[in-house]
């Protein structure tokens, strides 16, 4: 059976939550294209800083390094023949800028390989979109300020081991989800500042096929050992392309893609975090939060009375995806020669798919957080629960001096079960102990027992967090 060599292009079918989104166009096969071409362009422009290429030349590869100018399906099929797509891409861009200027033509990937202008344009593609994460970054931490501020003060249940523990804000939860955004921006900051490497080694890592022309050009002196040519080449070709030049080549040293995928990793999982406490939160019978209302968002096939939390959905869908992901990527640090044969390959939609699911959780996250609604009094009826045994810490840190640490625990410990079979209040149950008669009683007693009054630092927490 023949193959369809009209094959559909990638559609996201099963990858909705990047769908749309800005970092799916960054990452896309037009736009790894596109930095293909960016590339090989940033080449003839350094080159022709240092005169091994005409400066005409250099102009005329720049002005033709335009991804429509070359049939992407036929790029990926020829790929098949030599396993990576810049050999195809080299042949049939050579083409395009020969119908312009053929002398222009000789100078196209001079003294390159192929490596040099895939990471290249990797780097590129990856710089790009962590532009755009950083940007939905920064607006879900605004509206998790935001959100932080105005539920300073707002009292819910803390859970641990998913039951009631002790009573703490929502203000606090809000500023945890953004001290990780906060983390995550961090990190990718770190990387963009740095800034990430332009691939230059030649064949073998050894610039030779560069050094090389530019002995013929008359730019390099014969006696030259290269060092100060391959220096000014690299810097002159960071320059052209806004990344920077790395202090060796690193066709085999794959320390960009393990610190783009830690980042990416870091930040799928603080997107997780939240997603997952939203989930939890706006379950049917716990509904303290819900996601941003959107109309015909979250139906179900057979359920009418269904809203699903879409967005939590997608971006816990990511957070799954990204650290496998990240995991595979980290192992390209063991590759063997000056370059492999495999590992190279398979970092390459390892590096998109994390790219464009982290990219698509931001965009994703955006939404989530500046729509988020809080129902507190939810929240206060759920704390409420359990008659205010969740302040049992509390009671039985105030009758330590009064019994004993040992029989207040006791004591404790046996008013909780009592209450609990009952149940009535916490306090009801502890007024009736005779050995709190005349130590806490009455309202003392009662507004010990309150939940409310029991938030601890809560408050001072989150003005510490958003103050830093």
């Amino acid at each position: 059976m023949a193959v369809n060599d009209a094959a559909e292009a990638d559609t996201g079918l099963l990858s909705p939550v990047r769908v749309g989104t800005p970092a799916e166009t960054a990452t896309g096969d037009r736009a790894w294209l596109q930095a293909m071409l960016d590339a090989e362009a940033a080449l003839a422009r350094a080159q022709a800083r240092l005169g091994a290429v005409p400066e005409h030349a250099a102009l005329t590869i720049t002005r033709a390094a335009r991804a429509e100018a070359i049939d992407l399906r036929a790029l990926a099929r020829d790929s098949r023949e030599t396993a990576n797509p810049v050999v195809s891409l080299v042949r049939r861009f050579t083409a395009v800028v020969a119908a312009e200027d053929e002398a222009a033509a000789e100078y196209v990937h001079r003294g390159s390989t192929s490596q040099d202008v895939f990471d290249t344009a990797a780097m590129l593609v990856a710089a790009r979109t962590l532009r755009l994460i950083r940007a939905d970054l920064d607006r879900c931490v605004s509206a998790l300020t935001d959100l932080a501020r105005a539920h300073r003060d707002t009292p819910m249940a803390g859970r641990t081991l998913a039951l009631h523990a002790v009573p703490t804000a929502f203000g606090l939860k809000a500023a945890g989800w953004r001290q990780l955004l906060l983390d995550a921006d961090r990190r990718i900051g770190e990387l963009l500042d740095a800034g990430l490497p332009v691939s230059l080694g030649g064949a073998a890592g050894t610039l030779a096929g560069y050094l090389e022309y530019a002995r013929i050009d008359g730019v390099a002196d014969e006696g030259d050992d290269g060092e100060g040519y391959a220096r000014r080449l690299t810097e002159a070709f960071a320059a052209e392309t806004g990344l920077v030049a790395p202090v060796l080549p690193w066709h085999g040293l794959r320390t960009p893609l393990a610190d783009l995928a830690a980042a990416l990793a870091f930040t799928a999982g603080a997107f997780g975090r939240i997603a997952v406490e939203v989930q939890s939160l706006t379950r049917t019978e716990v509904a303290e939060v819900s996601e941003p209302a959107v109309a015909g968002r979250g139906g179900s096939s057979a359920m009418p009375h269904k809203r699903n939390p879409v967005l939590s959905t997608l971006l816990r869908s990511a957070a799954l995806q990204v650290p496998s992901m990240a995991a595979a990527l980290t192992q390209s640090l063991v590759t063997e020669d000056e370059r492999s044969g495999g590992v190279w390959h398979a970092e390459w939609l390892l590096l998109r798919e994390c790219l464009r699911l982290v990219g698509g959780a931001a965009y994703t996250a955006v939404e989530l957080t500046e729509g988020l609604e809080v129902h507190s009094d939810r929240m206060r009826a759920n704390l409420s629960l359990t008659g205010g045994l969740v302040v049992s810490e509390r009671i039985a840190a105030r009758l330590a001096p009064l019994l004993g640490k040992a029989e207040a625990k006791s004591l404790l410990t046996r008013i909780s079960t009592a209450a609990a079979a009952s149940g009535l209040p916490l306090a009801e149950v502890l007024a009736t102990a005779p050995e709190l008669a005349g130590r806490l009683e009455g309202e003392e007693l009662a507004a010990l027992c309150d939940p409310v009054n029991y938030l601890g630092a809560a408050g001072t927490l989150v003005d510490r967090a958003i103050e830093k």
